[in-house]
């Protein structure tokens, strides 16, 4: 049964607590899917399911109350969705094939929201066709500006869309709007010296307020897009806590490689003799100086890139809360 059942969890079906039945895990990368599709997931948890479906915390959908007999059936249904999803391989009539890099999230982007600066969506896409299929448990999001919408802190890699703003003196009439709200609801980046606005590109996070707030377009959008990376955080039993910049101030193709370089990192220093190990866990083992060497090794940085030469992660753990709480008996 062991065989049998790590089979179907790899297949993205779900093992549930009824016996006898699974549930279809659907990928959605980025949280976004044509419409035309949820005829789809509605003819599957009709005809198979118990018709319900859940949307799960990572953007998918999950179909519960399948028999296990029906799988084929169901993989050969699926087919034209996983090619739409972004599968480039055509896995025919076998479903997914594997399911342990979950699903990429992302939140709505600059296709809908005012605060986004890149398309979340198209990254996650593009994310999605480096990335999956793998059995290497990763976790991925994107989000599309540092307020985080998506939780992407709470990720082994998160993608923040950042903005490096320019500023065009000649058309500033020294309102101080940028510098007065940076200064009230972000980071206190900007300051006015002799009616003009001085940006601290250090304490700067690329957020676009200062954009956003200019009545006269003296501060604009580079045309150069830039991200900003973070890494490790993780929830779960252990050591929970929220993921570190690793990287700022860099390009998507930078970001890409040194993903994809982590996948090969995992691979040399995982531990085989565990069912699964959090690549959070590979990095605190390994160290992070190890990590980062490899990782960067054949990454072509831009010259705005900057790297952290250390990371102090945060995070409790839950053998502490015993020294929080007074016991009663």
């Amino acid at each position: 049964m062991s065989v049998f059942t790590k089979k179907q969890m790899k297949n993205a079906y779900r093992i549930t607590k009824v016996s006898g039945k699974t549930a279809l895990r659907v990928r959605v990368p980025g949280g976004h899917i044509e419409t035309k599709w949820f005829s789809l997931i509605h003819e599957i948890a009709e005809k198979y399911g118990n018709g319900t479906a859940h949307i799960t915390t990572r953007q998918g959908f999950e179909i519960p109350g399948i028999d296990f007999e029906k799988i084929p059936e169901i993989n050969a249904m699926i087919r034209p969705l996983l090619l739409a999803m972004g599968l480039e391989d055509d896995p025919g009539d076998k479903g997914y094939p594997s399911a342990g890099t979950r699903n990429i999230s992302a939140c709505i982007g600059n296709r809908v929201c005012t605060f986004g600066n890149d398309d979340t969506s198209r990254l996650a896409m593009e994310l999605e066709q480096l990335v999956y299929p793998h059995d290497l448990h990763f976790k991925i999001a994107v989000t599309g500006c540092p307020n985080d919408c998506i939780k992407a802190v709470m990720n082994d890699f998160g993608i923040i869309c950042t903005v490096e703003p320019v500023y065009n003196e000649s058309r500033c009439i020294s309102c101080r709007a940028c510098v007065d709200h940076c200064s009230k609801a972000v980071v206190s980046a900007l300051t006015f010296k002799d009616f003009s606005v001085v940006r601290n590109p250090n304490a700067c996070i690329g957020c676009g307020e200062c954009i956003r707030k200019c009545p006269t377009e003296a501060l604009t959008r580079s045309a150069t897009k830039s991200y900003r990376l973070v890494i490790m955080g993780r929830t779960g039993k252990k050591n929970p806590r929220i993921a570190r910049t690793f990287i700022k101030w860099v390009d998507k193709d930078s970001i890409f490689k040194i993903i994809e370089n982590t996948y090969a990192f995992v691979d040399r220093h995982i531990d085989r003799s565990l069912d699964k190990e959090h690549v959070g866990y590979i990095v605190d083992r390994v160290g992070y100086h190890a990590f980062r060497d490899e990782v960067l090794k054949y990454v072509t940085l831009n010259d705005t890139a900057v790297v952290a030469e250390n990371i102090q992660w945060g995070g409790y753990f839950y053998a502490n809360d015993t020294d929080l709480f007074y016991n009663k008996r």
